[in-house]
């Protein structure tokens, strides 16, 4: 199991990036670049923090999953709205390399911190913008949401079962993917800065990342007029491909897009006769007989514990897993192989248990040196080192800006 080491030795060290979104897009996408060692300073209201801080399980009071979300991450106040607020923001911009945002479009320009005055003090400034539907077109003012997104990017039209309705995920999974695509959107326009030596504006609609993960349905209805129905947890790509009860009460889930692995599957479950049909030989065709093959496994695997499944169908070198809760997570083997779960001290609670970064670097890898600091926990430190006197700090604060 990882633990904490120092943020500054990750391959980002130097780059500073302020994290002024709110939720889970914006924010996660500055949690991975912190990750990676860049500086983060996430700049909240006085007055009203980021409503991520609430989201999910408490333990005494105090929010959970803030304590990943806001790992990395200096935590200061700003009142944009003010004028001596929006001055030290744009005081901090300044400093940076990239400003993470995601008000909706015009906000920040009605607030006299639109790209063109951010870039006036730092020609250098990557600004993230991250919206619901993008800062132009005619949806540009409506609130945006994962929610909204998983609607429109025809995720929830393909989920869920054929008789049921539309489903959507229980957890931001089109800010998740959002979060990724913003990271990778801001490495790229630094990269382009290193030729040019100009920032610039990175528009990212979080309707489109999900749109991407979900394969050629655009195409597909182009050329065909048809869409992908809603199958549950098969798929009309091959079969079998489902979750299935094991004798113990437990669930594995079997995947055979490889048709190797199709016949490996069924010759384990002892029904190797399918493999001589016509329509055994392609993936698609095989989907067509799912309840054939959905009920060959089901009773075999339900015949046995998930221990002795598992050991079956590793022995055939056929493609099976268990399906886990976050507490098997943490028991695996594998994961702790890999180093996936970190043991990070925090302040509120000692030693904490949290996924670590999302990969593996050979040198400069990414760390995570603390977990999320309490709201405006390193405002007078952050204002200290842009020059601002105690007495200076105290009449801001005393002022509301900050």
């Amino acid at each position: 199991m990882a633990t904490a080491a120092d943020p500054r030795a990750g391959a980002l060290h130097g780059l500073r990036v302020i994290d002024a979104a709110t939720l889970f897009a914006g924010p996660m996408a500055a949690m991975h670049l912190g990750d990676m060692g860049a500086e983060v300073i996430k700049v909240e209201h006085p007055d009203r923090p980021d409503p991520a801080r609430t989201h999910g399980a408490h333990k005494d009071g105090v929010n959970l999953w803030w304590k990943t979300l806001g790992r990395n991450k200096q935590a200061m106040t700003a009142n944009l709205r003010h004028p001596a607020g929006r001055e030290v923001f744009l005081e901090l911009a300044a400093t940076a390399d990239v400003v993470i945002e995601n008000f909706r479009p015009g906000t920040l320009e009605r607030w006299g911190l639109g790209y063109e005055e951010l870039s006036a003090r730092n020609s250098r400034l990557v600004l993230a913008r991250v919206s619901g539907f993008g800062q132009t077109g005619p949806y540009r003012a409506r609130p945006g949401f994962g929610t909204l997104a998983e609607a429109m990017s025809g995720f929830a039209a393909m989920t869920g079962d054929p008789a049921g309705p539309p489903t959507l995920p229980p957890f931001g999974l089109a800010d998740g993917v959002a979060s990724l695509a913003t990271a990778f959107a801001i490495m790229v326009a630094l990269s382009s800065r290193e030729r040019t030596g100009r920032g610039q504006v990175v528009d990212l609609a979080i309707i489109e990342p999900i749109l991407a993960m979900l394969g050629p349905q655009i195409t597909r209805w182009d050329q065909l007029r048809t869409v992908q129905p809603r199958t549950g947890n098969r798929t009309s790509n091959n079969a079998p491909r489902n979750t299935y009860r094991t004798g113990d009460g437990q669930w594995v889930a079997v995947s055979t897009s490889a048709q190797s692995i199709a016949e490996r599957v069924m010759r384990l479950v002892g029904r190797p006769d399918v493999i001589e049909q016509p329509w055994f030989a392609t993936g698609m065709e095989r989907a067509q007989h799912a309840d054939e093959l959905d009920a060959a496994l089901s009773a075999w695997i339900g015949a046995r514990p998930r221990d002795e499944v598992m050991r079956a169908f590793e022995q055939a070198q056929a493609a099976v897993a268990p399906i886990y809760d976050a507490e098997d997570i943490v028991r695996d083997p594998q994961f702790q192989a890999i180093g996936t779960i970190h043991e990070i001290v925090d302040e509120d609670f000692g030693p904490m248990l949290m996924q670590g970064p999302l990969f593996r670097l050979s040198e400069n890898d990414g760390v995570v040196g603390f977990t999320g600091r309490r709201h405006g926990a390193d405002t007078d430190t952050m204002l200290g080192r842009l020059g601002y006197s105690a007495a200076r700090i105290a009449e801001l604060r005393a002022d509301g800006a900050i």
